[in-house]
């Protein structure tokens, strides 16, 4: 479920809420009674799971170059390297 922000137009109330995107957005503030805005949010994050996910299974190295910050020819078993 994502979380919808809110302004309150009256008292200047900022609020968070968990709601489906089928739920209608809340109108009244819980603080004054004035009305409600629900203001633009910033996007989601996601997480990719699976095989090869972040696995270099590109042919590209853990930190995404062609080759490793340390010059080795295979990546180093965590960043940083230390060479």
């Amino acid at each position: 479920m994502p979380t919808y922000e809110y302004e309150c137009e009256d008292c200047g109330a900022h609020l968070e809420r968990f709601q489906r995107m089928s739920d209608d957005p809340l109108k009244t503030c819980p603080e004054c009674g004035g009305s409600l805005r629900r203001l633009l949010g910033t996007g989601a994050g996601f997480i990719i799971k699976g095989a090869g996910a972040g696995s270099g299974a590109s042919g590209a190295t853990r930190c995404g170059r062609e080759t490793t910050c340390c010059g080795r020819d295979t990546p180093c078993a965590q960043p940083p390297c230390d060479a």
